[in-house]
């Protein structure tokens, strides 16, 4: 009886799936700029807040909590320099100190991020204290052999890695463990909508004059802040120094697919509830905090963007001590 009751929700959650998947997918070509900027300010809030409260209550998955420090120093150190990217910071303003630490971070950002993953795949085996220290020595020294003479090292380690390698692969690796496991037509109709979604938006025909009519230019202008076009663009040799028309075709391609990822991730975790169980073991007092740290998340998003951003980024950094 239990298991077939399990079979019968697990069955719903996977047709839920599917649904939230096209639906993700059509807002996405129908709206790509603005679906990723509502989706990173409405869902991306709850998804971090949540994940990192579920992450805490399994202790990170490893041995010793208390290494979390490192990767939020450098969390911390690789954001400085995007933050002089914005508007109100003008780098050749500030003292000569900070303007040489920022180009030194910059050098060792991909370092950094990638010495972070490898030692987090270590601490899942590790247990004894030094054994983790020689391998965050080992972690830091592989990092720089590796972004040194590995080509094109930069645009995967510092940029798809945290955000689309995040948001599209790592969900399908989860999606290929839930078809594995439930064996639904459902999970699998929805393993194969993702695997072929990126095919799909590249195939599809696109308007430019069609989005123009659609997107405002304040949405298409914060979401270029993010440089996700570029960067993906640049990748694959489409962008001429770096940059690349976001109206263009390809550009509006790239922004669908980016804005189809994020917003797919963030209702795939919020449809997984009973499956990952992330919602177990929080308290009223927890809820409390989390919806007014949601909700402070969004009306500082619809304020200023580029401020909500950074102190969302930093809020959960703390949050995460």
């Amino acid at each position: 009886m239990v298991n077939k009751l399990n079979q019968i929700l697990t069955g719903k959650a996977d047709a839920l799936n599917v649904g939230l998947l096209l639906l993700s997918l059509i807002l996405a070509y129908l709206l790509p700029f603005s679906l990723f900027l509502l989706s990173y300010a409405v869902l991306g809030p709850l998804h971090y807040i949540t994940e990192i409260n579920w992450l805490n209550q399994k202790q990170y998955f490893v041995q010793h909590k208390s290494w979390i420090w490192v990767f939020i120093a450098f969390g911390l150190l690789i954001s400085i320099p995007p933050m002089t990217h914005l508007p109100w910071v003008k780098l050749n303003t500030q003292p000569d100190w900070f303007r040489k630490l920022v180009f030194l971070i910059t050098d060792w950002s991909d370092i950094l991020l990638l010495t972070i993953l490898v030692l987090a795949i270590g601490l899942m085996f590790l247990k004894k204290g030094w054994h983790i220290a020689l391998f965050f020595v080992f972690s830091l020294v592989l990092s720089k052999l590796i972004t040194q003479y590995v080509l094109q090292s930069f645009i995967v380690i510092g940029i798809f890695l945290p955000t689309i390698i995040h948001v599209y692969v790592f969900t399908l690796l989860f999606m290929v463990l839930g078809a594995l496991n439930s064996r639904s037509k459902a999970s699998i109709i929805g393993l194969v909508i993702m695997l072929t979604s990126p095919l799909l938006i590249w195939f599809v025909n696109v308007n430019p004059d069609f989005y123009l009519s659609l997107e405002s230019s304040k949405s298409v202008e914060t979401a270029q802040n993010f440089r996700f076009v570029n960067f993906i663009a640049e990748a694959f040799s489409a962008a001429e120094n770096g940059r690349i028309d976001s109206y263009s075709a390809i550009g509006l391609k790239i922004q669908t697919f980016v804005a189809f990822c994020y917003t797919y991730h963030y209702l795939n975790w919020f449809g997984k509830v009973s499956t990952i169980g992330w919602r177990k073991n929080i308290s009223s007092t927890k809820t409390v905090v989390i919806v007014s740290i949601w909700f402070g998340a969004i009306a500082l998003f619809l304020y200023d963007y580029e401020i909500a951003y950074l102190a969302v980024f930093y809020g959960f950094a703390a949050y995460c001590a």
